[in-house]
């Protein structure tokens, strides 16, 4: 055919690299440089269609060509076996960063464990079950997730699996299918640990099909992000918790300090008055009288309000309020919150300004009542005798605003912000004896909040301030 020796060995070369790379095995590659030689000398060696050779250059060619065949075909399948490595590599950095980004998305323990679970089964095609830790020392009923060629699931329930996944749990160690422990089982149980913490237990289902080892270093990657975002969690956890109860602390501290200090002042009062009216009743005059009278009973009001809001305070705090929503004209519902003002309100001039529409708000009667009072009876405690206070309601859009704005001397703006804080009290006081534990204003926006609405503080120009709240407006019904 007029080609040169050198070029058909070059051609038999190349079938050595090419078997070298469609397999998987080096033998196949001794196999084709072998076949290689011999169909060389057989075809193209003198003489033709034998196997010898009367050339003592041809035997030495057809040595160096089967040795440099086997080191050709060698470094190409060593060269594919690392590239098919690093892809590997490059597989595993892309899930393990995939997995650890899905992680950290993950809101609490079980949404972490789900999404472990489903990882899991995306990369491995089998069917995952996951048991969490809960209470004392125990585990959870498992939660499956089914491979893609899975249908009977109920399968990977069964006690005896459970009873794996606890000698796990309990052991810190591998158990089930492939083990010593429970090897007749129908998965592999392990579990997911910290620093000697064991959050919980997955099963991976093993259909006679062991893990091998790329799977295996994958699996325990995973399941080590699993576990530090878990730890994450439960670190993150216990510190909310922990700022949580140093609060609850501090709040209980400040009411009791707020009780034992604020509550003596009418509580001596009552005492003082009451003993007065029964040492000396029959000898004091009628007017006398009856101004003690008025001191007792404005103590009494004093404490009860307290009551009423230290426990409105409580269940909005414990959330175990639960709102009664019902649709009510607000300009009802102010009426019949001014009924309930102070008793000195008559020593203040307290108008209140009607919207030419009807305002109509799906709301928890009751408690936006409270609202109204608490900022009515602050207007009239921190304003003088003679101020005026004006109540007025309009609507904003889809919205309906209340607002209570006062003459007095107004709130200075460093201390606006810290108004609605629990148990704090401006730095001043007009009137009632400088009495409050700093309950009013705080109810007045959880209650608000909890209708979804605002509640702001403005200054009242020239002077005095303006306390607004907000409120979603209904439709008025009409009839046609």
């Amino acid at each position: 055919m007029g080609f040169e020796s050198s070029n058909i060995i070059m051609v038999y070369i190349l079938g050595v690299l090419c078997t070298a790379v469609l397999t998987s095995n080096r033998v196949y590659t001794m196999i084709s440089a072998m076949i290689s030689v011999l169909t060389f000398n057989f075809f193209f060696t003198e003489p033709v269609f034998t196997f010898t050779s009367y050339d003592t250059g041809d035997t030495i060619t057809i040595l160096i060509m089967f040795v440099v065949a086997i080191f050709a075909g060698s470094l190409a399948v060593k060269i594919k076996l690392q590239a098919e490595q690093s892809e590997a590599m490059a597989f595993r950095t892309k899930i393990l960063l995939e997995t650890n980004q899905l992680l950290q998305q993950a809101k609490d323990m079980d949404g972490i464990l789900e999404e472990t679970a489903k990882q899991l089964v995306k990369l491995l095609d089998r069917t995952v079950i996951f048991y969490r830790k809960e209470g004392g020392n125990q585990l959870s009923k498992g939660i499956l997730f089914q491979g893609t060629n899975e249908s009977n699931g109920l399968a990977y329930l069964t006690q005896k699996e459970m009873d794996a996944a606890l000698w796990t749990f309990y052991h810190n160690q591998q158990a089930g299918a492939g083990t010593a422990e429970f090897g007749d089982a129908l998965c592999r149980y392990l579990a997911i640990r910290s620093k000697g913490t064991v959050f919980g237990v997955y099963g991976i289902a093993i259909h006679g099909k062991p893990f091998d080892t790329f799977e295996t270093n994958l699996l325990l990657s995973i399941l080590g992000e699993c576990a530090l975002a878990l730890e994450k969690e439960l670190i993150s956890r216990q510190r909310e918790e922990a700022a949580a109860q140093a609060k609850n602390e501090k709040l209980r501290t400040n009411l009791l300090r707020g009780i034992s200090h604020d509550l003596r002042t009418p509580l001596t009062s009552i005492s003082g008055n009451a003993a007065v009216l029964l040492n000396n009743g029959d000898t004091i005059d009628e007017e006398r009288r009856k101004n003690l009278y008025l001191d007792i009973y404005d103590d009494s009001m004093w404490l009860i309000n307290l009551v009423e809001n230290l426990l409105s305070v409580t269940r909005i705090e414990n959330g175990t309020m639960k709102l009664y929503l019902q649709s009510e004209l607000m300009e009802e519902v102010i009426t019949e919150a001014m009924r309930h003002i102070d008793r000195k309100r008559t020593e203040h001039v307290i108008t209140i300004e009607e919207s030419d529409e009807m305002l109509l708000a799906k709301i928890d009667a009751r408690l936006i009542m409270l609202v109204v009072i608490n900022l009515v009876n602050n207007a009239i405690k921190y304003t003088k005798v003679g101020s005026e206070i004006k109540i007025s309601m309009k609507r904003v859009g889809d919205q309906i605003q209340v607002s209570v704005a006062d003459n007095g001397e107004g709130i200075p703006h460093t201390l606006k912000k810290k108004l609605f804080e629990l148990f704090y009290t401006a730095g001043y006081t007009i009137s009632d004896k400088g009495r409050g534990l700093g309950l009013g204003l705080p109810l007045c926006k959880s209650i608000i909040l909890a209708h979804g609405g605002t509640i702001t503080i403005t200054d009242n120009i020239p002077h005095g301030a303006v306390f607004t709240f907000t409120l979603q407006a209904e439709e008025v019904p009409t009839h046609e």
